[in-house]
């Protein structure tokens, strides 16, 4: 017979699914507790109710900033996440817990143990919220778990219209402060109208000249560029004013609160929107890590390292526009008091022209027009921002209010079915895998040939009911005819053979393979003895159906002689010699050796095969002292039953006998595994079909054999 050899190093896939249909009930088993366990935990997990509300957020109009155009908003996504810090935020949570009461609830639904506003917060954020968004829209959606239907949908509505109400108050609260400071500007502006028109009435009175027109316009060169002059020192003090208002105000907002503005129209430099992108990207991946680590795991302390230092950086950029605010204003300010300079010496110069004495009028009267031009301006741009002030602006629209849910979202039992049925099958699988690899029983036939040395004679298929089948010409019987013919083989021919058929250890089928082998031999036409020599634990009187007593036992003790304790077997083919009387205590040691070489040899000149059911090889004295009078041994091996050291143990024992192991039986193989044991139990099936459709209508236990070609020289029988 030959073989493929398969080894671990050389598995196909072929080899990985051979594994799985032998170890498929395993496989099963493993799968059916991970799924009734999975099934057992979700019915006893609490229900979880899911509410969800959505609104839109737009992003707001920029701060008032004087004499530039509003823009309109548009979807940043930078926003949309300072919108989910926003919303998970205690000064939104709070507000909600206070509302609504969550300290009292979340104290009974943790045991009665009280819960401050900070506990409350964290239980809400870490166990119930989930804030979530639809890719490139400005939609929110505020997902509230709970197990009390109500209690989910009214902590989101509740969390909803809080966000709402301060994302209107912030919206109203940036532009209340501009219209404060520019009617603050404003009121200066009068006052230094209302001194300038003083001054001018004061310089008439002093020059006597109320008559004069004080709309007048001069056209000499000089006054001309005066009027220049001063019509740039205007401008200049109108942006000094507007650098002035922006640095002082951001000036005003405390640090921690800057970082919100950045996305804004107040601070458009890439570098602090970069860092500002990072921080909330770091600071996200703490929020992640916190949730699934421990304060010391060295992830989660460098992920918050990493998130202090670019706060830190970041911090340290919107210093550096602050102070860039204030150099750009000082820097205003010096152009309009070096132009003021440049005025008065201009105005100097005037003086000691030809009109020196209506200079100073003139220039009051020309100041006097330019205050109130700035006064014009002023009015006009704050009755602009009053009209848009009282414009409403939805930068929020709350699109649902939530509803207490019908069906509870958690546990999810399609999702932890699903789950347990993969994990299941993964480490059901697993386990078979680990088992195969750690199993050193062994595999196939090539694994047996090359690691024993040794013959495979035969390949016995797994039976469920291997003992009731006594007809040899069955097609259940095709493995034990197939160990027949290469037994005869393997023995010399014409002369008679005792053989004993060993196995490593206890339980691997041998007698019943025995007396089938026993059967197959009887039925080809040979004179078959079959002996049970297992004196301890005798099995194959209870397969023949007959007494176990008078036995071998009895012979060895010359209680009687052998031909009155041999019977025949019930099938009528061959004879059978049963154990014998177990109330005599008696093992087959050293001492009964020349008795059995002399029952042999009588054996010898009546039967063609003389086979003898022994013990295990292993542990058993009574195996060795029956092998060494043997003309040969057959090695039976169960399929993976025990492991390849043991095996090569008994094989050991037997060689250091100096008997011969004629070859190795592989008992209750089982079909259909993958491995190369099917090639033979395959064939079986395959030409025991025919032979089954060619069987004669003779039953076994009729005395003659079947009608069969037999190929093989009859041994010649003595005696």
């Amino acid at each position: 017979m030959v073989s493929l050899p398969v080894s671990k190093d050389s598995a196909t896939l072929g080899d990985f699914v051979g594994l799985l249909r032998l170890r498929k009930a395993l496989v099963f088993l493993v799968l059916g507790i991970v799924v009734l366990t999975t099934l057992g935990v979700t019915a006893l997990l609490p229900k979880w109710y899911l509410s969800t509300a959505k609104i839109r957020v737009e992003k707001p109009e920029s701060e008032v900033k004087l004499f530039q155009a509003q823009n309109s908003a548009y979807y940043d996504p930078y926003f949309i996440q300072d919108q989910f810090e926003i919303i998970q935020s205690e000064k939104i949570i709070y507000p909600v817990i206070e509302d609504l009461g969550l300290n009292a609830i979340f104290s009974k639904l943790n045991d009665g143990r009280t819960m401050s506003s900070g506990d409350s917060y964290q239980y809400l954020l870490h166990s119930m919220l989930r804030v979530e968004s639809r890719r490139s829209t400005s939609l929110i959606e505020l997902n509230v778990y709970a197990r009390d239907v109500a209690l989910a949908a009214a902590i989101a509505n509740d969390i909803a219209r809080v966000y709402s109400e301060n994302r209107i108050n912030l919206a109203m609260s940036g532009q209340s402060e501009g219209l404060t400071k520019l009617r603050q500007e404003l009121d200066k502006q009068e006052q230094a109208v209302v001194s300038q028109r003083d001054r001018v009435e004061k310089l008439r009175k002093e020059l006597d000249i109320s008559g004069v027109d004080l709309t007048q316009r001069y056209t000499d060169m000089d006054i001309e560029t005066l009027r220049q002059m001063q019509n740039s020192l205007i401008a200049l003090r109108v942006d000094a004013i507007g650098r002035k208002t922006r640095w002082e105000r951001f000036r005003s907002i405390p640090i921690a609160d800057r970082r919100n503005l950045v996305n804004s129209e107040l601070i458009q430099d890439t570098n602090i929107q970069n860092l500002l992108q990072a921080y909330l990207i770091s600071d996200q991946n703490v929020t992640k890590l916190m949730a699934r680590l421990g304060s010391a795991h060295p992830d989660l302390i460098a992920a918050i390292e990493n998130s202090a230092k670019i706060q830190q950086q970041l911090d340290n950029q919107l210093r550096g526009y602050e102070s860039s605010l204030e150099m750009a204003y000082k820097e205003s300010d010096a152009r309009v008091t070096e132009l003021e300079r440049q005025l008065a010496q201009a105005k100097v110069d005037q003086i000691l022209s030809a009109r020196e004495r209506m200079r100073p009028f003139e220039e009051a009267t020309t100041k006097l027009d330019d205050e109130q031009r700035l006064l014009t301006t002023l009015k006009l741009t704050l009755r602009q921002r009053e009209i848009d002030f009282t414009v409403p602006k939805k930068t929020i629209e709350i699109l649902n209010t939530a509803e207490p849910a019908k069906f509870a979202s958690k546990p999810n039992w399609a999702l932890n079915i699903l789950f347990a049925v993969v994990f299941g099958a993964i480490l059901g699988i697993g386990t078979a895998v680990l088992l195969e690899y750690f199993d050193t029983s062994f595999r196939n036939v090539a694994d047996v040939e090359s690691k024993l040395n040794l013959p495979v004679l035969g390949v016995i298929p797994f039976m469920r009911e291997p003992g009731a089948l006594h007809d040899p010409s069955s097609p259940e019987g095709e493995p034990y005819r197939v160990l027949q013919t290469n037994l005869n083989l393997a023995l010399r021919a014409g002369q008679p053979s005792v053989l004993v058929v060993l196995s490593s250890g206890p339980g691997e089928g041998k007698s019943t393979t025995l007396r089938q082998l026993a059967l197959c031999m009887a039925a080809a036409g040979e004179k078959v003895l079959l002996v049970d020599s297992d004196v301890r634990r005798p099995t194959q009187h209870k397969l023949a159906e007959v007494a176990r007593d008078p036995g071998l036992t009895d012979i060895v003790l010359n209680k009687v002689a052998w031909t009155d304790a041999v019977k025949r077997d019930k099938s009528g083919l061959l004879d059978f010699l049963p154990a014998g009387s177990g109330a005599n205590n008696v093992t087959l040691s050293l001492l009964y050796v020349s008795k059995l070489r002399e029952l042999v040899a009588e054996f010898k000149q009546r039967y063609d095969k003389i086979l003898f059911d022994s013990p295990p090889i292993i542990g058993v004295s009574d195996a060795s002292v029956l092998a060494s009078i043997a003309d040969g041994t057959v090695l039976l091996i169960q399929h993976r039953r025990n492991p390849e050291s043991m095996v090569q143990r008994a094989r050991q024992i037997i060689e250091g006998l100096k008997v011969p192991i004629i070859g190795v039986v592989l008992n209750q193989v089982p079909t259909g595994t993958g491995e190369d044991y099917g090639y033979y139990t395959n064939n079986y099936s395959y030409y025991s079909h025919e032979t089954e459709t060619a069987k004669p209508a003779g039953k076994a236990g009729s005395g003659r054999g079947p009608e069969r070609l037999d190929l093989e020289e009859k041994p010649k029988r003595k005696g």
